[in-house]
C-alpha cells in the first residue's frame, strides 16, 4: 500500500467514531462506523492493532506509535506497519485533518440542500411502503387494546410522553401501548418537540434546520424555534454534529408513530439531539446548574408557549449484559435491573427529575441508560410549561440483545399528565 508522506510526516488524530467488536472468518477485528457517514465504507481493523487507534491522539507520527508499541509489546513493531493503518483511517475520512474537513463541508451541504431528512430505517426496520406500515403500526395498536381487555383510559390532558426508540420488532407493544394513550395529545397538537439520544455523539445539544420524513410523508421542522435555540447555543456549537441525524435512529422511530397517530397529517416539530450527562455524572454536578441547558429550557419554553404543545422523550433504559461490555445475566441480574428501572419509573411518576438524575448519578448509571438526557430534559421542560406534572406508566418490557439470550435492552413508555 502507498503511504503520503503527508501523512508519515503528521501527527495523526483519531477523530470521534463507533468501534465494535466483529468476527469475520474465524478472526477478530474491530469495526469502525462513522457517526457522520462521510464516507459509506466501514472499516476493519485486526483487533491486535486496536491499541494503534488509541495512540493516534494527534501527539505522536506514525514511528512514534510503532517505538511505543515495540516497547509495550517487546518485539519490534514496523512503522509501516502503522502507515498503513493511518492510510486506512485517512482513506474513510476517519482522521481529524483538512480532508476531511473538506469531506465534512461537501456532505453538510449536500444534506441541507436535500427536499429534507430521509427515513433512514425504511425498507430495513419497519416498511417503507405506507399501507404496509399503516398495517404494522395498526397490529400493534390492536394488540395493545386486546391487552386492555377493555379498560378505558382515564380522560386527562397528554403534555408529554416518553416512547422507546429500540427496533418495533422488539419494542412494538410497549410503543403501542404509549402511543395508543397520548393518541388525543398527539392529533391536537401544532408543535411536537422530541429530545432524542444522540447514541453517537457528546455535544449537549445538536440541531437540524432540515425536516424529517417518513413514509406516510414530511413532518416540517419548526424553524423559528430551531433558531432562537441556535441562537442560544451559538451556530457552530448547535450545528457542529447536525449529519448525526442521518444516521441517528431515536428521532426517527418516534417521527414515524407521531405521524401514524396522526392519521398520516403533518405537524411541526423541532428534532433535537442530545447527548449523555456523563460529565455530571462523573463530575458528581447537577445538571440543574447547568447554566446553558437551563437557557436551552428557558428558551424553549419561551418560544412554544402558546402552542398546542406535546413534548417527547425518546429514550430506552437499562443496556445490560455481554453485549455492552457487562457480564452474562442470570436471573438475580434481570431482577436487579428490573428493580432498578422501577425505581426511576417511580421518579418519573412523581415528575421529578431532579430525583430521577440523582438516582442514575448515584449509581454512576451502571445500568447504561440511554434515556437520561432526553427523560430529564422532557420532565424539566413540562414543569418550566405548566407546572407539576405527574407521569403514568404505559408499557415496560425487557428485551434480548444478543443470541445467547445473556445482554438486555429493557424499554418503558410513559405519559405525563399536569398534576
Amino acid at each position: 500500500m502507498a503511504v503520503h508522506s503527508s501523512l508519515t510526516a503528521a501527527c495523526p488524530k483519531l477523530r470521534l467514531v463507533d468501534i465494535r467488536p466483529h468476527a469475520h472468518n474465524g478472526e477478530s477485528y474491530l469495526m469502525l462506523r462513522d457517526p457522520l457517514q462521510l464516507s459509506e465504507q466501514q472499516l476493519l481493523i485486526p483487533q491486535p492493532l486496536g491499541a494503534v487507534l488509541a495512540l493516534c491522539d494527534g501527539t505522536r507520527t506514525p514511528h512514534d506509535v510503532a517505538q511505543t508499541l515495540s516497547l509495550y509489546w517487546g518485539a519490534s513493531v514496523p512503522t509501516v506497519l502503522v502507515e498503513q493503518v493511518v492510510e486506512a483511517l485517512d482513506a474513510v475520512y476517519l482522521l481529524e485533518n483538512e480532508r476531511m474537513a473538506e469531506a465534512l463541508r461537501r456532505a453538510r451541504a449536500a444534506y441541507r440542500q436535500a427536499p429534507c431528512r430521509p427515513p433512514l430505517l425504511a425498507g430495513q426496520s419497519y416498511p417503507a411502503e405506507p399501507d404496509a406500515l399503516h398495517a404494522l403500526l395498526e397490529g400493534y395498536l390492536a394488540e395493545a387494546r386486546r391487552s386492555r381487555n377493555g379498560a378505558g383510559h382515564q380522560h386527562k390532558t397528554v403534555a408529554g410522553l416518553l416512547s422507546p426508540h429500540i427496533d418495533y420488532p422488539r419494542g412494538g407493544s410497549v410503543y403501542a401501548q404509549v402511543w395508543e394513550q397520548a393518541a388525543a395529545a398527539a392529533q391536537t397538537a401544532d408543535l411536537v418537540v422530541i429530545f432524542g439520544t444522540d447514541h453517537y455523539g457528546g455535544d449537549p445539544f445538536t440541531l437540524t434546520r432540515q425536516s424529517y420524513s417518513t413514509p406516510y410523508g414530511v413532518l416540517p421542522t419548526a424553524l423559528d424555534v430551531v433558531d432562537r435555540l441556535a441562537a442560544v447555543l451559538g451556530e457552530e456549537a448547535a450545528y457542529a454534529g447536525e449529519l448525526r441525524h442521518r444516521g441517528e435512529h431515536s428521532l426517527e422511530l418516534v417521527a414515524v408513530w407521531l405521524h401514524h397517530l396522526r392519521a398520516r397529517r403533518p405537524v411541526e416539530i423541532v428534532p433535537i439531539l442530545v447527548g449523555g450527562f456523563h460529565h455530571h455524572i462523573a463530575g458528581g454536578t447537577a445538571p440543574a446548574n447547568d447554566g446553558m441547558l437551563n437557557r436551552v429550557l428557558e428558551t424553549l419554553a419561551d418560544a412554544t408557549r402558546g402552542r398546542r404543545l406535546l413534548v417527547v422523550a425518546s429514550g430506552d433504559l437499562a443496556h445490560v449484559g455481554p453485549a455492552f461490555g457487562g457480564e452474562p445475566l442470570d436471573a438475580a441480574a434481570r431482577a436487579a435491573v428490573a428493580a432498578a428501572d422501577k425505581e426511576l419509573l417511580q421518579w418519573m411518576q412523581q415528575g421529578d427529575a431532579e430525583g430521577f438524575f440523582e438516582a442514575i448519578r448515584r449509581v454512576r448509571d451502571r445500568n447504561n441508560v440511554c434515556g437520561v438526557a432526553p427523560i430529564y430534559l422532557t420532565l424539566r421542560l413540562l414543569g418550566k410549561l405548566g407546572g407539576e406534572v405527574r407521569g403514568e406508566l404505559a408499557g415496560y418490557a425487557s428485551c434480548n440483545a444478543d443470541a445467547r439470550e445473556t445482554s438486555a435492552v429493557t424499554v418503558g413508555g410513559m405519559v405525563f399528565h399536569p398534576a
